[in-house]
């Protein structure tokens, strides 16, 4: 199953179910009939609610490629601005469109989520090909040398490496800018030292397919490393860095009140009450943590989405990498 990412403008789609959970009293029959239906040709209604500018909105099925199929909100009235919640596998249950429907309208509630618009394209490719790996790992790795030099001019590379062991082992490893040397790092550092997720992540999905049975290569260690990535609470906070700094450079806001709305306040000799600005610098990769000489590019998901909400007013997969 995999969801949207990208979103439109707030004021697009602040949307709320009415209250005593009207999304879910307005289903278009039971569950057992909507799910069977959904083979159909035509659209199927999961759901039907008001949006925060009051105007009706309906969560629909729809067939999509090779068997799969669409979750898509739209303007109940007009059918238009269709956005793309979800695309399920053909051989997922059918009960998963439901499932998706209601977890979906519970976010609403808490942070007026929207998705992007269904395009074209959507009806046409596979649900998981954002996902597709390449067992060609190391063409892929020359193809994107380039997004893994990192702002000091080091470079990162997935390799084999001799660690003692009666095999290599794949791991992630970096050079030293202008030296020819290499040392080996884990994917995190090398995700750090990049603040982004990409190409490392795919790469590495694509290393452990591509060795999943090779009793040549140990990729145990590499496993562990993507799994701690992928389930880890920390989180890069460059994309939240962004959206405070153009915030401020809009004049919407400045970091004390921002750090004030977070709770984080401090007070002078005075009395007077001001926003503790060097917490919230930190948060954001401005300013080194204390015993540390330099910023870090991580930030708890917790914290992110305390300063989104209260401090900005926005919802943390808007900001989100």
């Amino acid at each position: 199953m995999t969801a949207t990412l990208s979103k439109p403008p707030r004021n697009r789609r602040s949307a709320r179910p009415q209250p005593q959970a009207a999304s879910h009293t307005a289903r278009s029959g039971p569950r057992r009939t909507r799910t069977t239906r959904l083979e159909q040709d035509r659209p199927t209604s999961l759901a039907r609610y008001i949006d925060g500018d009051g105007r009706p909105r309906e969560v629909i099925t729809r067939p999509g490629f090779a068997g799969s199929v669409l979750v898509v909100d739209r303007d109940a009235d007009t059918l238009a601005d269709r956005r793309l919640v979800a695309h399920l596998g053909a051989d997922e249950p059918q009960e998963n469109a439901a499932i998706v429907c209601d977890h979906y309208l519970e976010g609403t509630q808490i942070d007026g989520v929207a998705c992007r618009l269904l395009s074209g394209e959507d009806l046409r490719r596979h649900p998981f090909a954002e996902e597709e790996i390449t067992p060609d790992w190391l063409n892929a790795q020359r193809a994107c040398s380039g997004e893994l030099v990192d702002r000091n001019g080091r470079e990162h590379r997935l390799a084999l490496v001799q660690t003692g062991m009666s095999i290599p082992e794949l791991r992630w490893r970096r050079s030293s800018r202008g030296e020819t040397q290499w040392r080996t790092v884990s994917m995190r550092d090398a995700i750090a030292a990049l603040e982004r997720y990409e190409p490392v992540r795919t790469l590495s999905r694509s290393a452990l397919a591509r060795h999943r049975d090779d009793p040549d290569v140990s990729v145990t260690v590499l496993r562990t490393e993507l799994e701690r990535v992928l389930e880890s609470a920390i989180v890069l906070n460059r994309g939240l860095r962004d959206a405070v700094l153009a915030a401020i450079g809009r004049q919407e806001v400045s970091m004390s009140e921002i750090a004030t709305r977070c709770g984080r306040v401090k007070r002078d000799k005075r009395g007077n009450a001001s926003g503790e600005t060097s917490w919230l610098a930190r948060r954001l990769g401005l300013l080194p943590e204390g015993g540390h000489q330099a910023p870090t590019p991580w930030i708890h998901s917790d914290v992110l989405g305390l300063i989104c909400r209260s401090g900005l007013g926005v919802s943390p997969r808007e900001v989100e990498l």
